[in-house]
């Protein structure tokens, strides 16, 4: 269980808090005492001991910033106690040798705050208004950062340079020579002075960012050039960015000109590898400036709380296109009505917003397919090796906790046991990323469920890939992690990461598509085909999933839709509590599939269709559900999407000449001083003294 997996850490923890204050409690006692060696060693051992958790588990000290026990404050007591531990000792001159090391301890600290403040004043002109990637942002004077020490961790900037203070001071606690206090002090001076002063130079014209203004005219410019037309919005947690990075390859590939909006800071760095133009837009007021570009419309893979803000946007159309589609309510959300259009995979989804009721009118429906669907290759018949790969991907529990969300609570150990239990099925485990985020049970079942996949692995045995096979794989990952990642520096902050992800290469994309397709050809060689395999990294993806396996057992979910693709059989664990028949009426998305109850007594003639495609009932209606969830496979799904989009963008075009029309009616055309004189001239003598007059 996590909370097993857990407890061995937060004994550690524990401890580690626990020394600390022994330490604390020692160094004071031995002060008072005094006590030489006691309080050199618990002086030493605590600063090393806050230095160490700094660095190693920064957020466990964070818990006693909580309670105003901070870093500063822990070393202000700690240098307290040294002073008096000083004043204690025989041998040391409180006012002829001590007095000096109190003054140049306070000067230490002086320079500390001030180099804080030097450092609030860098971080705030390195924050840009907007932040971009794949844009040549060179013209915003853009600079590496300042060192992290300086410019971000006041609390390792105070520790570290402390260090050689804390150390002269214990000598002369030892020799009773202020001398070596002194050397200490002077050396930390230094570091903290230079350090304030270095890092002051980042406020320098030549170093400092341009201004608000400045930064805005430069997006203004660089957007009326790029000219884009059709942009990609999103907006959403740490853990959501899967939602838009499902839609790059899409985005890259339509016609028009393409472009991504964030909202969120944090996100431009979780958006996938791409070449597409990537804009953060942190302020509400900086992002209206989309409104005066040749952007025509948006599209919106999930709803957020920011995603009314721009449906402001008056000159901008709105399509929202989900992020997967199944039969949960949330795939037909009232709030999919407020967008200008909802565009869906097929008829099935259409159905699905008028059964719902909840606003979408059928009009403001345009099925446009999935494009993203393309790399999952098609059913090509039983299984011809020794093995038949199952792929088990079952979904998270929802926000709602609903029991029937996923099967991993109820059923997922009986179908993994059952599948386990036939020496020719080789098994694939890629649960849900956020399984355990909602309900400690689901966390719990996924655990006993790897368990139980490793266990069985021991029990397997045969022939395994040569060393030349790991060998492959490690050489097809570092080419990959090389196209599909940045190196920076650990220092490296938002604006030079700006400065290293400008001007995009062009080929990316491509050479990504190609080395993907050999890392995963080198994963699965890498691994005997008699092996079950636990699959939670990123890599390899669903999709690459999908093509490894015969039979896919999900849950209600998106998954089942995009594997209908495929149109290979697949089973769907009914946890509901609902009868078959009920599930089946309620979730079209079953009814070509097999329907898995919580005890998974069905898996084994589920295996034996698969084997015997003649024993398989639900070829013919996999088929027609494929083109009902899906919609028809000509035109292909990336032509009628390319259709919707150059649809809606003659809709916004419409509309603003609708606009500009309406707005030169109602506002006349400035009269020139000619036609004004004339007027003048016409008009009656007497009215025109009258007027005079008046």
């Amino acid at each position: 269980m996590p909370s097993a997996g857990l407890a061995p850490r937060r004994i550690v923890q524990l401890s580690a808090l626990f020394a600390m204050f022994a330490l604390f409690t020692a160094q004071i006692v031995s002060a008072l005492l005094p006590n030489v060696p006691v309080f050199i060693a618990a002086s030493a051992a605590g600063l090393a001991l806050d230095v160490f958790l700094q660095y190693r588990d920064p957020g466990l000290l964070s818990l006693l910033g909580k309670v105003r026990f901070d870093v500063t404050v822990r070393q202000l007591l700690r240098d307290m106690l040294i002073l008096v531990g000083l004043l204690r000792i025989d041998g040391i001159n409180p006012m002829r040798e001590q007095a000096p090391l109190l003054i140049a301890l306070c000067v230490f600290y002086a320079f500390h705050f001030a180099c804080q403040a030097t450092a609030i004043v860098v971080r705030r002109t390195r924050t840009l208004p907007v932040v971009t990637r794949n844009i040549d942002a060179s013209a915003l004077r853009l600079t590496a950062a300042p060192p992290r020490v300086l410019a971000r961790r006041a609390g390792h900037r105070l520790l570290t340079f402390s260090v050689p203070a804390t150390a002269g001071l214990m000598v002369t606690a030892a020799t009773t020579d202020a001398y070596w206090g002194g050397i200490g002090l002077g050396v930390s001076l230094a570091l903290i002075g230079g350090g304030t002063v270095y890092l002051a130079t980042w406020l320098l014209p030549k170093k400092r960012a341009k201004s608000e203004q400045k930064v805005m005219e430069w997006l203004d410019k660089w957007l009326a050039d790029y000219r884009p037309t059709v942009a990609m919005y999103f907006s959403g947690g740490t853990t959501s960015a899967y939602q838009a990075n499902m839609w790059l390859s899409t985005l890259s590939s339509v016609d028009a000109k393409p472009l991504i909006v964030l909202r969120e800071r944090f996100m431009v760095q979780k958006i996938d590898a791409t070449d597409v133009p990537v804009i953060c837009f942190p302020k509400v007021s900086t992002m209206f400036s989309l409104e005066n570009s040749t952007l025509k419309m948006m599209l919106h893979p999930a709803n957020a709380a920011k995603t009314s803000q721009v449906l402001r946007i008056p000159t901008v159309k709105h399509a929202f296109i989900n992020h997967g589609e199944s039969d949960k309510l949330s795939s037909c959300n009232p709030y999919a009505k407020a967008y200008d259009e909802v565009w869906v995979a097929g008829p099935a989804a259409r159905e699905r917003y008028a059964l719902a009721e909840v606003g979408v009118e059928d009009k403001d429906i345009v099925e446009v397919g999935r494009p993203q669907l393309a790399p999952i290759r098609p059913y090509s018949g039983a299984p011809t090796g020794a093995f038949t790969t199952v792929l088990y991907a079952p979904t998270w529990e929802g926000w709602d906790g609903n029991p029937g969300n996923t099967s991993v609570v109820l059923a997922g150990e009986n179908i993994v046991r059952r599948l386990l239990a036939d020496d020719g099925v080789r098994l694939l485990y890629k649960p849900h990323p956020m399984t355990g985020s909602v309900e400690p049970r689901a966390g719990a079942a996924n655990e006993r469920i790897m368990a139980m996949i490793r266990e069985a692995n021991t029990k397997r045995s045969g022939a395994r890939p040569d060393s030349g096979a790991a060998a492959e794989l490690a050489r097809r990952t570092a080419e990959l992690d090389k196209l599909t990642s940045t190196d920076f520096r650990v220092s490296a902050d938002e604006m030079e990461r700006m400065l290293l992800q400008g001007a995009p290469r062009g080929d990316r994309e491509a050479a990504i598509t190609e080395a993907t397709l050999a890392w995963e050809k080198a994963y699965w060689a890498s691994f005997p085909e008699w092996e079950h395999q636990i699959v939670t990294d990123a890599r390899p993806a669903i999709f690459a999933c999908f093509n490894e396996a015969d039979l896919l057992i999900s849950d209600v979910s998106s998954v089942v839709s995009d594997w209908l693709s495929s149109e290979k059989p697949y089973a769907v664990a009914n946890t509901s509590g609902m009868s078959e028949a009920a599930f089946r009426t309620g979730f079209p998305t079953v009814s070509a599939g097999v329907v898995l109850a919580p005890g998974a007594e069905g898996v084994p003639a589920l295996l034996e269709s698969v084997r015997r495609p003649e024993k398989d009932t639900f070829v013919a209606a996999r088929a027609a559900l494929k083109e009902h969830l899906l919609g028809p496979s000509d035109p292909p799904s990336l032509a009628r999407f390319n259709g919707a989009i150059d649809d809606l963008c003659t809709k916004a075009d419409e509309r603003r000449v609708r606009m500009e029309s309406r707005l030169a009616a109602e506002i006349p055309s400035p009269r020139s001083a000619k036609e004004d004189a004339a007027e003048e001239a016409a008009q009656d003598p007497n009215e025109a003294e009258d007027s005079v007059s008046a």
